[in-house]
């Protein structure tokens, strides 16, 4: 993991390593390989994934796909949360989507999710001190390449520390 911190930090700051860090994703992620989900822009508390419009994203009638919108939200904000929590100390495991679209997307669309350090530090890390998982609903909205909100993602994510995972049923 210490190697994707590093490289994190300089796809920050550098197209080069954010190439980098995006075929690094796409192996670790196959799932979304065939989508081509881009990771276009990485702050320390905002990230922003674009998903081109190809075929393997399309639907029947041409338009983005709405599973690969639910998609895109998933991965955003569970892609944050891993980048800011250490995944050798906290399991996040989607426990829900709620998805309400507005428009057909015609063209790329473009996920952006923000969550701060301090964000993290009272609304996750503090409560885990006292129970063994938190239940976190994160909003992300989706726009298209001219600013038109697609949809709106309701990712309902489950965190608990790997001490209080328990993997078996007694």
């Amino acid at each position: 993991m210490l190697n994707l911190d590093k490289l994190v930090q300089k796809a920050k700051t550098s197209k080069f390593y954010l190439y980098i860090l995006n075929f690094v994703l796409l192996k670790t992620v196959p799932f979304n390989k065939p989508h081509k989900l881009k990771l276009t822009q990485i702050t320390d508390d905002e990230i922003v994934i674009k998903a081109d419009k190809i075929k393997e994203n399309c639907n029947h009638i041409q338009g983005i796909h709405a599973c690969l919108l639910a998609t895109l939200c998933e991965y955003a904000t569970g892609l944050s949360l891993l980048l800011q929590l250490p995944p050798t100390k906290y399991r996040i495991i989607l426990k829900s989507i709620k998805m309400d679209y507005h428009l057909q997307a015609k063209t790329a669309v473009f996920a952006t999710f923000k969550i701060s350090a301090n964000e993290i530090e009272t609304e996750i890390l503090t409560p885990l001190q006292t129970v063994d998982a938190i239940f976190k609903e994160y909003t992300i909205k989706i726009f298209d390449e001219n600013q038109k909100h697609v949809c709106t993602g309701y990712i309902n994510w489950q965190i608990k520390a790997w001490d209080k995972v328990k993997t078996k049923l007694n």
